[in-house]
């Protein structure tokens, strides 16, 4: 990138990676390039690409972009969300420990309980809104701490810099991970709060237009950054060049798409809050909910995630909408909503679910970027169709 531009988000969204005189074409847009090998001028002599899974041009300019944009010195992009969580936790090895909230994504959860502990890895799981339990659950093998803020589908915040200065200074061996994918690097910035590395589902947010699965991790650190590659490579999670470049390009909008989402969020989330049939709306930038102020001073916004309890039976609700989709997923242009417990989180036990709040009256919403007086109504006429003796389907 020119160093003689400003460095606004929105610039280095644009332009970071993507200088075109590094093309001998000097393509505004970078080339996608689809090539799975590449011609060696004599044996393992190459001009810095072999193999696709080793290194890829459209790929690079994808993972220079990322980096830049989280304030990162290194980003890998891998084929999934999981794909990235698979290759940092295999950073660890048999007998170490994990600590990690235990109000996250679904099959995150399902991935430590279920495939992690086969590899030897020992996973406690905590009440991550309070960093003093976190703290308390370290032991002589922890390695690595995995965190979500705002956890999922709760929307609770950790104190990312509580939790740095608490265990830095006496294991900073330990690995801390965050995982950014409801906020983005737009709204929060967890290196710059001490993390060692942040982790995205791709799919969500950053890539916006529900078209790709893709994930990432970013860090500062050298060391890390030569494992994760090794990971990224040995174990083959790569995403498609085709992929990275529509990410790449998503990239470019995604200022303009956040400050939107955060705008119908936080208008559907006041409307929420004073309908009858709405028992308790979630929302980190409401005044009521109680991390409000760790959401003023640990971010910049918040993106168009709202969980609410619902009065009354919450499929009726679900089916009745129709401008929202009942689907899973999230932080794509559309608006989506679900029922966590017998969707995103159905693979979390009962048990679990029921002392985490996640009951069949939890709907998750993922407002998009339609008219916000749209998206409104149609939340009204859903409920007006439960207040209804006579709705039929």
């Amino acid at each position: 990138m020119p160093t003689n531009i400003q460095d606004g988000f929105a610039t280095r969204a644009i332009h970071a990676g993507q200088d075109p005189l590094q093309w001998s074409h000097c393509s505004i847009v970078p080339p996608l390039v689809m090539s799975t090998t590449f011609r060696q001028d004599a044996p393992n002599e190459h001009r810095g690409f072999e193999y696709g899974r080793s290194g890829n041009p459209t790929r690079n300019v994808l993972e220079s972009c990322l980096a830049a944009l989280e304030g990162g010195k290194h980003a890998f992009a891998f084929a999934s969300g999981l794909g990235a969580t698979t290759g940092i936790i295999s950073l660890l090895q048999s007998g170490d420990h994990l600590v990690c909230g235990n109000d996250i994504y679904g099959g995150t959860n399902r991935f430590f309980q279920k495939c992690s502990s086969k590899q030897g890895i020992k996973v406690t799981f905590v009440n991550a809104s309070d960093p003093k339990q976190i703290i308390d659950s370290v032991q002589s093998n922890t390695k690595m701490i995995w965190l979500e803020t705002p956890t999922n589908p709760l929307l609770m915040l950790v104190d990312i810099k509580a939790v740095v200065e608490s265990l830095k200074a006496t294991r900073p061996d330990i690995i801390l991970v965050v995982d950014n994918t409801f906020l983005t690097c737009y709204f929060q910035r967890p290196l710059e709060l001490g993390a060692d590395i942040v982790t995205y589902s791709l799919t969500k947010y950053m890539n916006g237009h529900s078209d790709v699965i893709m994930g990432a991790a970013i860090t500062k650190c050298d060391d890390l950054a030569e494992r994760l590659r090794f990971n990224q490579n040995a174990m083959g999670i790569v995403p498609s060049p085709f992929d990275c470049s529509l990410v790449n390009r998503s990239l470019k909008t995604l200022e303009l798409r956040m400050k939107q989402h955060m705008k119908n969020g936080l208008a559907v989330a006041k409307y929420l809050e004073k309908h009858p049939l709405v028992e308790k709306v979630i929302h980190p930038l409401l005044p009521s909910h109680p991390q409000h102020e760790l959401a003023l001073k640990q971010t910049t916004g918040h993106s168009g995630m709202i969980s609410f309890y619902i009065k009354g039976d919450s499929v009726k609700f679900l089916k009745a909408l129709k401008l929202f989709c009942v689907a899973e997923s999230l932080g794509g242009y559309e608006s989506l909503a679900e029922l966590p417990s017998v969707m995103t989180h159905a693979s979390i036990p009962e048990a679990e679910r029921a002392a985490l709040g996640i009951t069949d009256q939890l709907i998750r919403l993922s407002v998009g970027l339609e008219s916000e007086q749209d998206v409104i109504a149609d939340l009204d006429q859903a409920f007006k169709v439960c207040q209804s003796n006579d709705a039929k389907f």
